[in-house]
């Protein structure tokens, strides 16, 4: 057993951008095993990180086909669900300095009614990104498709900008690049649904986590993360970004989702905000 799992899933990834991740696991004092589970067309990728990390706390899975985000970090949980406390899904454009893992150990050592929580993230130039969200209606994610739309404060609302990401939070949504999950929890809500292929997949789990463990932003420790964005700059992953949101609406409702209107309430309540737009 280790004080935490760790999984990774690659597709083409650059080995540069991996030793950055690689660097900052290698800082902990920890106890770990981390898993790359690589969705990529060739195995390339599997003897230049054994040779980064070494065989005895590394474990390389090649899936031979893309089966998506939460399909490939499932093939690890169902593993590692019954052996270890804690799981951290991790995206390979994140980096972060020593010490950031412990603190969040020690939280989740501390608060057993947290089922998952996340540091604040920061872009590479040292921008803050707004990693807490309510949880979305259909206009929400439609709105995010599109940088530019015209409500730009109804967006701001959803993202609880108005919050000031200084302090603790139980949210509801929380983005899915950096996810220190409480496996006891896991065993209890289930894993990623697989029915997703990319990018609601965190949507999904933390809401079914929020129902019954607090889902936290925890901003005293902080994360760097690349994120490309990449179903803006590619047509395809575009469509693959709207079908799977019709997948997720289909699941939980587009306009009629009770559970919805009462979750985002109380966060809105919590965080004491009087001008609900939700």
């Amino acid at each position: 057993m280790h004080d935490l799992s760790i999984s990774v899933v690659l597709y083409k990834n650059k080995i540069q951008q991996l030793e950055h991740l690689l660097n900052s696991i290698l800082k902990t004092h920890l106890s770990y095993k981390i898993y790359f589970i690589d969705n990529s067309p060739s195995d390339e990728l599997k003897e230049k990180l054994l040779k980064l990390t070494g065989e005895e706390n590394t474990e390389y899975i090649f899936t031979g086909r893309n089966i998506g985000f939460g399909s490939a970090h499932n093939i690890v949980l169902k593993q590692v669900i019954n052996q270890n406390k804690y799981h951290l899904v991790l995206n390979p454009d994140i980096r972060f300095d020593a010490g950031v893992l412990e603190e969040l150990f020690k939280f989740m050592e501390s608060n057993s009614q947290v089922g998952n929580v996340i540091p604040k993230v920061l872009y590479p130039d040292g921008s803050i990104q707004y990693v807490c969200k309510l949880v979305p209606t259909p206009f929400n994610l439609i709105s995010r498709l599109f940088p530019k739309a015209l409500l730009k404060k109804y967006k701001q609302d959803f993202e609880l900008r108005f919050s000031g990401y200084d302090k603790i939070m139980n949210v509801p949504y929380l983005h899915g690049c950096f996810m220190f999950l409480r496996c006891s929890a896991l065993m209890e809500i289930g894993l990623f649904d697989e029915r997703f292929f990319m990018y609601p997949e965190d949507i999904d789990l933390t809401r079914r986590m929020h129902r019954r463990y607090q889902t936290v932003f925890y901003p005293y420790v902080q994360i760097c993360h690349e994120h490309t964005r990449s179903s803006f700059k590619s047509l395809r992953m575009f469509v693959i970004h709207l079908y799977n949101l019709v997948k997720y609406f289909n699941k939980w409702g587009w306009l009629f989702d009770s559970e919805r209107k009462k979750i985002n309430e109380a966060v809105l309540q919590q965080l004491k905000y009087n001008n609900q737009l939700i």
